[in-house]
This record gives structure tokens, C-alpha cells and sequence, in this order.
């Protein structure tokens, strides 16, 4: 399956492939079904408003048959998107996801608190790094060298539109996928909060990588 499989831009009709990719890989990289009551959320806070409000930035990996098994997604500016995301997409979803009372108690409440908060996605110490990404890929097609073809697919996106750098925000926990960052010349960026919540951000510049990274 591998020979055929192919990086190409989102189509309005890889969206439910999407959010289905964002629910099998959304808890630490693991299948989320049993974590969360309505899994659905992941991808109304990961997936969805991407390919919304920034679809040009949008990849996915096909498995040759025209499935998306696979995506990059993210936005050229963070604050922007921060901003688009409380004006233009928050309205459409939080009706079903509503703001908890209290502090979050379940799983579902905890995103439910995400989902409400998009300014949290805006630290000044990643200004730098005015990009971030989100990207997944269905168990069975990773370790293949796709998830690095779809980062330079990304990289390569944001330097046309003249971004100079691009970061991420990752669970801790999620070893795998901080070991497949590195390989990929990501670093950490020092965000105070960010670990004692479980996260870690990291980020690299978009520049051509001659080890092909």
C-alpha cells in the first residue's frame, strides 16, 4: 500500500476521514473512543476548524484509493487563528459542547474547557514561531516515512506565504511522537504552565532541511 499512498491537498469530502483520523489517534496518539463519552470533540477543537478557516494549509496523506489515512493541518498565524476560531468556528459547535460549570471533572469537560479558551493557543514565547501544526496518522501507515512527506509538504506551504518558523504543542506523554519531532529537527520552546499541564511546545524554522528532515 505504501507505493501508491500519496501526499495531496484537503478536499471538502476527506472531512469525515479527518475527524475520524483526529478520534483513532487523539488520546497520547492512541485510540480516544474509550476516553471520552462524545469523542467527537477532539476534532471539533483539532481538526475541524482547520480545515475551516485555513484550508490552503491543509495535507493529507491517500492511501491510493482517494481515503485520507492521514493529515497535516495548521494555520500561518496563531493569534489570527485564535481570534477566527472564537468569531467564526466557535459559534458552530458550542451549543453541543457547552462551557463546563466548575472546573472540568470528566475528559469530555477538559476539551469542552479547550474548546472555549482559544486564546490559549497564543503564547508570546513561541512569537517567534508565528505557525502551528496539528498531524496525525491511522496507526497502520505510520513508520513509513509519510508523517516526514507531510511535514515538508507543510514547511514548504508556509514558506510561500513567507513564514519563517512553525511550532506545536504535544503531550508529554506522547514519547512517540516527541521522538519523531526530533528526528525532524524540531526543539523545545520553553513555555511556563505548559509542563505542569502535560504538554511540551516545540518548534523549528521552516527553511529547507539539507538531511532532508
Amino acid at each position: 500500500m505504501t507505493e501508491t499512498a500519496a501526499i495531496r491537498p484537503y478536499r471538502p469530502a476527506d472531512a469525515a476521514a479527518l475527524d475520524d483520523i483526529c478520534v483513532r489517534t487523539g488520546h497520547n496518539g492512541r485510540d480516544s473512543r474509550a476516553v471520552y463519552a462524545d469523542p467527537a470533540i477532539l476534532p471539533a477543537i483539532f481538526a475541524a476548524p482547520y480545515v475551516h478557516l485555513d484550508p490552503g494549509l491543509a495535507f493529507v496523506l491517500d492511501d491510493g484509493t482517494g481515503k485520507a489515512v492521514g493529515y497535516i493541518l495548521g494555520t500561518a498565524d496563531t493569534a489570527r487563528f485564535a481570534a477566527e476560531f472564537r468569531t467564526a468556528w466557535l459559534p458552530r459547535v458550542a451549543d453541543r459542547y457547552p462551557v463546563p460549570e466548575g472546573p472540568p471533572g470528566t475528559p469530555d469537560e477538559v476539551m469542552a474547557t479547550l474548546l472555549h479558551d482559544p486564546e490559549r493557543m497564543v503564547f508570546p514565547e513561541a512569537a517567534a514561531y508565528p505557525a502551528h501544526l496539528h498531524i496525525d496518522l491511522l496507526p497502520e501507515w505510520q513508520g513509513r516515512g509519510h508523517g516526514g512527506r507531510l511535514m515538508r509538504a507543510f514547511r514548504r506551504a508556509l514558506r510561500e506565504r513567507g513564514v519563517p518558523a512553525v511550532h506545536l504543542v504535544m503531550a508529554t506523554a506522547n514519547t512517540g511522537a516527541r521522538a519523531f519531532y526530533d528526528r525532524l529537527g524540531f526543539h523545545e520552546i520553553d513555555v511556563p504552565g505548559l509542563a505542569a499541564a502535560g504538554s511540551t511546545c516545540l518548534g523549528r524554522g521552516t527553511e529547507e532541511d539539507p538531511a532532508g528532515r
